[in-house]
Formats: structure tokens, sequence, C-alpha cells
């Protein structure tokens, strides 16, 4: 219980929550402080007067400088401390009367996150930057930070845009009778927390050689589906495989077993075989089949006891929907 008397609950992060997570905030996890820090240190002396340290903090257009003795951090100056000089008339005085000492630190090879978390607990508004030896190698502010994310996210998306380009012109230029492009995963039984990323990989493939977003959330919802088919109902796993081709992709499911025992009502909604343990895991709902059948052209399911179960999968395209160089929304 906390102190206001209400219980602490653990915060689950499912699918929705996860889609609103922005890049900005995966970037502040992904970047260290290092990749961000200012290494253009200007340093202070304990004994140094006051009014030399203003000078130089004019000088140099800084708000804030770490304070050394003997090569050690010992304080850090701000502006608010040169105020507080300034109010008091007293620039004769050493930076160390003034200095706020004992400074809190970074590590440099620490996430930005963590500087953050400082940041907003501490109040202040620059964190010196140590190395795992203890060494002052940086200074880092919030503008350093913002700095630092913006480049980030320009790389960003400079990288994804030259993938994006290079994969939707995969088809240009090759001159053959079939040219076709063959994603295969293999999908384990029971591995619920590998659910979803097979059918994951495949929208992120779809994107990247132009498809539109529409197309790319078809292929995915059926892809997850029958993904999640092989995962809930086979004794041994299977294979999800899709072929993409310029006006057609084609998706196909397989296992060696349990067979469906009748197909027709398998594709009927609400119909499942899924376990009562798989059901409590929020899984077989029976919405699985008639799901794919809502995003694809064409289905077929074929099923024996002694073959097992082939899921196939069509999506056919119009001349305006092949891929090329395309944004994705």
């Amino acid at each position: 219980m906390n102190s206001s008397g209400q219980e602490n609950k653990k915060v689950i992060i499912d699918d929705q929550v996860a889609e609103q997570i922005t890049r900005v905030e995966e970037l502040s996890y992904e970047l260290k402080i290092s990749d961000v820090m200012s290494r253009k240190l200007r340093t202070l002396t304990t004994d140094m007067k006051m009014k030399d340290a203003l000078e130089l903090m004019r000088q140099q257009r800084i708000s804030g400088a770490p304070v050394l003795y003997e090569g050690q951090l010992v304080g850090v100056l701000s502006m608010e401390d040169l105020i507080h000089c300034l109010c008091n008339s007293d620039l004769d005085a050493s930076v160390k009367t003034y200095m706020t000492p004992n400074p809190i630190t970074v590590l440099s090879n620490a996430p930005v996150v963590e500087a953050l978390k400082t940041f907003v607990s501490s109040h202040v508004g620059r964190l010196p930057v140590l190395s795992s030896d203890g060494e002052l190698i940086g200074m880092l502010t919030k503008g350093d930070i913002t700095r630092g994310v913006l480049g980030a996210l320009k790389r960003d998306y400079a990288s994804e845009e030259l993938k994006r380009y290079r994969a939707s012109h995969l088809f240009e230029d090759i001159k053959s009778d079939k040219s076709s492009l063959v994603l295969r995963y293999n999908i384990d039984p029971k591995d619920f927390t590998k659910g979803g990323a097979a059918s994951s990989n495949i929208k992120r493939a779809l994107l990247r050689l132009g498809a539109s977003p529409q197309l790319a959330r078809q292929c995915g919802i059926a892809a997850y589906e029958a993904e999640m088919n092989l995962i809930i109902h086979t004794n041994n796993g299977g294979i999800l495989r899709v072929e993409i081709q310029p006006h057609q992709i084609s998706m196909v499911a397989y296992d060696d077993g349990p067979g469906i025992a009748d197909v027709e009502l398998a594709m009927k909604p609400g119909y499942s075989t899924a376990t009562d343990e798989t059901r409590e895991l929020g899984f077989g709902a029976g919405m699985g089949l008639p799901n794919i059948a809502r995003c694809v052209d064409s289905v077929i399911l074929e099923s024996s006891d002694e073959k097992g179960t082939r899921l196939k999968m069509k999506i056919f395209l119009e001349s305006d929907e092949g891929f090329g160089d395309r944004r994705s929304a």
C-alpha cells in the first residue's frame, strides 16, 4: 500500500498502449547519454573569482559549468548561483563560496531515460557526465537531449527512407517470367510469447516494399490469425510462408496435425477446438478463420488426420495496387 492507502498496481503494456509509445520515447531507451552529451567542457576551479567565472560564462555563452579542485569534480556553478552572487555584490568572492557542492552526476553509458528521470527528480538544470572510471567527460542539459533525439530521429528517418526505397524497387528491372519474394517462418506450438512476431515482420516487409497501409494491415491480420492457429492447435507447430509478387500475395500456413474434423464448421464464427487453458489465456475464440476470410480474396482450407492442415490465402492486387515507391501512412 502507498501513503495514500491505495494499492500500487502493476501497469500492463498491452498492444493498444504499445502502439501509443512514440519513437521519441523509444529513443530515450536506445540512446546513451554519451550520444547526446556535450563534450566541450568549460571548467572552473574553486579558487577562481566569481567575476572571472561570470566573464568566462558570458564569453562561452553557457549557463553553468563544473567546478574542479585538483582535477576532481567538486561542484557546479549555475546561472542561479551567479545571480545570488550579484545580488550580494560579491563578485570578488571565490567560486567555492557560491557553487553547488557534491553535484548529482550521471554515467555516460547509461540510457538517456535515466538522465530524464534524474532531471525530473532533482530539478537541476545540468548534469556532469562521468565515465565508468569516474572521470568527468561531459555535461548534459535538457537541451542536449532534445538536440540528440532530434538528430537521431533525422538519421532514423533517412535510414528508413533508404531501406524503403531499396525495397520498393525490388521488382523493377528484373527480367524473368515470374518474380517473387518468399518469406518463411517456423512457428512453435503453444509459444504464446512469440505470437504475432511473424505477422509483424510480414507487415513491416510489405510497407518497405511500398504496399499501402491498408494492404499491409489486411495481410498482417490474416497472417496473425494463421500464425496463432499454428500456435494454438498444432502438435508440433508449423510453417507460415508468404510469397510476394508484383500483383499477388500468397500466404500458406501448414502443419502435420492434428487435422480438422469438420472444415466447413471450422469456418463458422465462434467455432473453436481450443482447450480451456488456452481460452483462459485469451486465445481461441473461434474468430480466426472468419477474420482471415474477411481480409483476403481467396481462402482454401484443406485438412486430414494423415496430412495435417494446409490453409491457403491469396490477395489479388489491382494494377494501381502493385508495389512501388509509395509512402506508408
